[in-house]
């Protein structure tokens, strides 16, 4: 182990990297909370102040990716589509088999201008996560409880209300409603083989609702729909927990555009196109596995120096007092004081622990495959 390695590894330095985050985001939230007196007059500012709040928060997750871990992110994908980056209303499909297939999708949302702006369709017990759902509620991120009959008039209003977003905004889906796991797997294709459909070997199937809905919605004002389909070189299973601890990591992207006048517009032709879309997705995944690559130009994009800037704005501001209260603490010599910071260290520790283990895939629960869930689509 190298000394920048083993200096990554160290718990204090993790603890301070996550005591920026935690203390910044409590910081932002509570500007966006005060930005809500604009919205009667002026819905537009409030809206751009809060894409560049959000920023300000995302882009530390985006900078431990880039530049803490060093993780490299390949793109499969043609120079015409790339060049339509940043610059359209879209729709992404996003597989969902890793920890951190978000952060994936974060760093490309930076690196080409929309991170601020980006949305995605969240299961409704995100709205009560520190800093994570708090920040979303003020981007009017769109909250559903995957319970389509509670859902349908939350969700329409929430997509209308986007249709008139000011800054370009990509759109996230994660259509297979929960992250891969093998049991889900079991279940989601004994639910194919009832329903006549192909089976999957990568892939949960799609439940066809959410995006349908979507796009409905927002037909219009999105130009095309990304399908994305993630994996990691040499089998690598990443975890946020490892990107913390300064493990690298090399993705691959395999990035297929599909204007929106391509897709049907009938409710059931458009859930099969869905269908054959992820049918699609198994093919390039087994591709992947078969030769350890997508087939296609690949495209590799650098990262921006704005993402440690930010970070490195806020570790200034922060740990400077923090530091040198802790000095004053241990020299003052008082038992009291010294186990009363030490405690604030152990309750700031869990708390980071805390909000880490949401991204972890065995705390990841759904109802997938219960006779509810089947219903939905």
């Amino acid at each position: 182990m190298g000394v920048v390695a083993w200096l990554k590894s160290l718990f204090i330095l993790q603890l301070l990297i996550g005591f920026v985050f935690v203390v910044s985001g409590l910081i932002i939230n509570f500007t966006q909370l005060c930005t809500c007196v604009l919205w009667p007059f002026n819905k537009q500012l409030y809206r751009k102040i809060n894409t560049r709040l959000a920023y300000s928060l995302w882009s530390q997750l985006v900078m431990l990716l880039e530049w803490w871990s060093g993780t490299e992110c390949t793109l499969y994908t043609d120079q015409a589509t790339v060049d339509k980056f940043g610059k359209e209303h879209v729709i992404i499909i996003l597989n969902h088999n890793y920890e951190i297939d978000f952060l994936c999708g974060w760093t490309m949302c930076e690196r080409y201008g929309v991170l601020g702006s980006s949305k995605v369709l969240a299961k409704h017990e995100l709205l009560k996560v520190p800093l994570i759902g708090w920040t979303w509620y003020f981007l009017e991120i769109v909250f559903c409880k995957r319970k389509w009959e509670e859902d349908r008039e939350t969700v329409f209003s929430g997509l209308n209300r986007l249709r008139d977003y000011p800054e370009y905004m990509w759109f996230l889906l994660y259509c297979e409603g929960t992250r891969f796991t093998e049991k889900k797997h079991e279940i989601s294709m004994q639910v194919a083989e009832s329903k006549g459909l192909p089976k999957l070997k990568y892939h949960l199937l799609p439940r066809t609702k959410g995006f349908t809905t979507t796009l409905q919605c927002l037909k219009g004002t999105v130009e095309a729909v990304y399908d994305v389909t993630l994996n990691f070189k040499d089998k690598q299973n990443p975890t946020l927990l490892g990107i913390v601890n300064g493990k690298k990591y090399k993705a691959d992207m395999s990035i297929r555009r599909f204007p929106v006048e391509e897709i049907p517009d009938d409710e059931k032709e458009c859930a099969n196109w869905l269908h054959k879309l992820y049918q699609e997705k198994d093919a390039l995944q087994e591709h992947y596995e078969k030769e350890g690559c997508y087939p296609g130009p690949t495209i590799k994009t650098k990262r921006r120096v704005w993402t440690l800037l930010n970070f490195l704005f806020w570790a200034t501001l922060l740990l400077s007092p923090l530091i040198n209260f802790a000095w004053d603490v241990f020299v003052s010599g008082s038992p009291l004081l010294i186990i009363g910071f030490m405690i604030f260290l152990i309750v700031a520790s869990v708390a980071v622990r805390r909000l880490i283990g949401v991204t972890e895939v065995k705390k990841t629960g759904s109802s997938y495959g219960n006779i509810e869930a089947k219903k939905e689509n």
